[in-house]
């Protein structure tokens, strides 16, 4: 999902590297150009009048006749499907409120890195939280936290160093998380990409995530527990403001 301000496209490129990158880890062929893609994602903003909110692409392998597990011998072309949504990102009220999330295992596969359409897991883990009356999971492996079921997560330590994970193949790479950790430091916040668990997040000053339609939502309370004094905090409010300066230039 790529978001939209303004009518306009926020950190394509990085959005469009990832894609590439994934799209070669799984031997599929770009269906068109960079070029095209962003002319595609143009247009759909301008027919759709889309104001804010985002763009979801889906590339699959293309039709490959009979149902089988192995890759076909002949050379297929690749199915590309994009669609938008409208939605507010600036003023959504969990920015401003902030969100509970519970803990649960992380059950998925083991190239996270990977952007795919595989997303039962995702799914489960935030139906999951709706059932424990909270908006999100905080997902777990071997005693650590690795993301939440659809975007990066944080803490933020007494001293107001922010710690997330650091890029494996246990997390998506996501574009947002990589444009927080350069304003953070280059606004004086320490970062420390590093393993966190539960029990660490439940005593946190702060938490929260990051994806790209989301850019920053404060962590209110994790499995009931409130983090910090149950408010957003001011580094997560603060994140988020240097980012949506940025993205306000990069879109007016």
């Amino acid at each position: 999902m790529t978001a939209v301000l303004n009518s306009k496209l926020l950190e394509f490129d990085g959005h469009l590297a990832r894609l590439e990158r994934s799209l070669k880890e799984l031997s599929i062929a770009m269906p068109v150009s960079a070029a095209q893609l962003k002319a595609i994602h143009e247009e759909l903003i301008q027919k759709n009048n889309l104001v804010e909110g985002g763009i979801y692409l889906q590339i699959s392998r293309g039709n490959a006749g009979d149902r089988d597990f192995a890759f076909p011998d002949a050379e297929v072309k690749p199915t590309l499907v994009l669609f938008t949504q409208a939605r507010p990102v600036i003023n959504h009220p969990n920015a401003a409120k902030g969100i509970k999330v519970v803990t649960m295992p992380d059950i998925r596969w083991h190239r996270r890195d990977i952007k795919t359409v595989g997303l039962l897991a995702p799914c489960l883990a935030k139906e999951y939280a709706h059932a424990n009356d909270a908006d999100d999971a905080f997902l777990v492996e071997n005693g650590f936290i690795t993301e939440g079921s659809s975007s990066n997560a944080y803490i933020v330590l007494a001293d107001n160093t922010v710690v997330t994970r650091p890029l494996s193949n246990d997390i998506l790479h996501g574009i947002t998380r990589k444009s927080l950790l350069l304003l953070a430091e280059r606004d004086g916040i320490k970062v420390e990409e590093r393993l966190f668990t539960p029990d660490e997040a439940y005593h946190a000053k702060e938490a929260f995530i990051s994806s790209a339609t989301t850019f920053v939502w404060p962590v209110v309370s994790i499995d009931g527990k409130p983090v910090g004094d149950g408010k957003p905090g001011p580094v997560a409010q603060r994140l988020r403001e240097i980012y949506l300066e940025i993205a306000k230039k990069e879109t007016a």
